[in-house]
């Protein structure tokens, strides 16, 4: 008789009993989740840090046969700006050739009126992005966009083309100047 006790079915109350015991045993996996919503900011911080710090760094200029800086003995202190360089073969902002000069002189295709206007298109497009992205950085220090420019320019730089990219650089809202010099003594 024992033989037949052991084989029968198990009721449903037993059967929810052993769940029972075995769920107690076993702890619920709690979720957890990633906010990046802070580390998103944080991000963005450490953005606006870094844009600001090669902001300020010095000019560094190597100069080449393409690339001669006059001399001055003045003292000015220096200000976050964006840089534009204009050798006797290229115009450079930030680092990246905007366009090609031909013995120092901007192709008349690449300007705005032919061969006698001032305006540089593809200056004038590069330079509003800048513009764009130091309003956005100045709006988020709550700060005025004062729009500084630096002019690294070769001495032997024809007047026609130094008027050319200031009146570009004008335009693009940028109204602050100041050109780099080597320091004389």
């Amino acid at each position: 008789m024992a033989n037949e006790e052991e084989q029968k079915p198990a009721t449903m109350g037993q059967v929810k009993a052993l769940i029972r015991r075995r769920l107690r045993k076993h702890e619920e996996p709690t979720e957890t989740s990633l906010n990046i919503y802070p580390m998103m900011d944080m991000m963005t911080i450490l953005l606006v840090f870094l844009v600001m710090q090669f902001a300020n760094a010095t000019a560094d200029i190597q100069q080449s046969s393409e690339l001669q800086i006059p001399y001055s003995t003045s003292d000015v202190i220096h200000e976050p700006a964006v840089s534009v360089v204009v050798s006797r073969s290229a115009i450079t902002v930030e680092g990246e050739e905007v366009l090609t000069l031909r013995n120092g002189q901007v192709d008349p295709s690449q300007k705005q009126g032919g061969g006698t206007g001032f305006l540089i298109t593809p200056l004038l497009n590069v330079m509003q992005q800048h513009r764009d992205l130091r309003k956005e950085i100045a709006q988020a220090r709550n700060q005025p966009f004062e729009g500084h420019v630096q002019i690294i320019g070769d001495q032997r730089m024809p007047f026609r083309t130094l008027t050319e990219v200031i009146y570009t650089v004008g335009q693009a809202e940028f109204k602050s100047l100041r050109f780099v010099v080597q320091q004389g003594t």
